[in-house]
């Protein structure tokens, strides 16, 4: 019998992932989905996450479902670098099979360059990951100068 989990993000488990045309949803060049918003915002319609990655400067509420927080201060960068690389890879694993939401407090400049990050390891050039998530996701996305050199200089590890 075969494994019923699709490995392109489109779906989870129980069969049912992030709508591809839902507001916030960011569908990578591998086909996974990953959704991306503002916490000030209320949580949308439609399944919850399978895990949340939330970006912010200080601990988050609790969610009824897995979770990281990594310490990321407003308009700034993470505050461990090599924390983030390894959450945003979790992310980006988990992404294959689940509902990921990546967010922070406006779902802009934290949450868009994480998801600019997530597309370098899918696989897009890092110097074109900030076009590709403003193109895609939300055209104010990553929003400081530094937060688009961290992109560029986001690479994929070695395997």
């Amino acid at each position: 019998m075969s494994d019923p989990r699709p490995d392109n993000g489109t779906g989870t488990a129980d069969g049912e992932g992030w709508d591809p045309e839902a507001p916030g949803v960011l569908r990578l060049p591998s086909g996974r989905l990953v959704r991306g918003r503002g916490l000030r915002r209320p949580v949308p319609d439609g399944p919850a996450p399978t895990y949340g990655l939330y970006l912010l400067g200080k601990r988050p509420p609790d969610v009824p479902w897995a979770s990281d927080w990594l310490r990321w201060p407003d308009f700034w960068l993470p505050s461990s670098r090599g924390e983030a690389r390894r959450l945003l890879t979790e992310a980006w694993e988990r992404a294959a099979c689940g509902r990921v939401e990546v967010a922070c407090g406006g779902g802009r400049g934290r949450t868009g360059t994480a998801l600019a990050c997530l597309a370098v390891l899918d696989g897009v050039p890092p110097e074109r990951a900030v076009a590709h998530v403003r193109a895609h996701y939300d055209r104010h996305a990553v929003e400081t100068p530094w937060q688009r050199r961290y992109v560029r200089r986001f690479t994929v590890p070695a395997s």
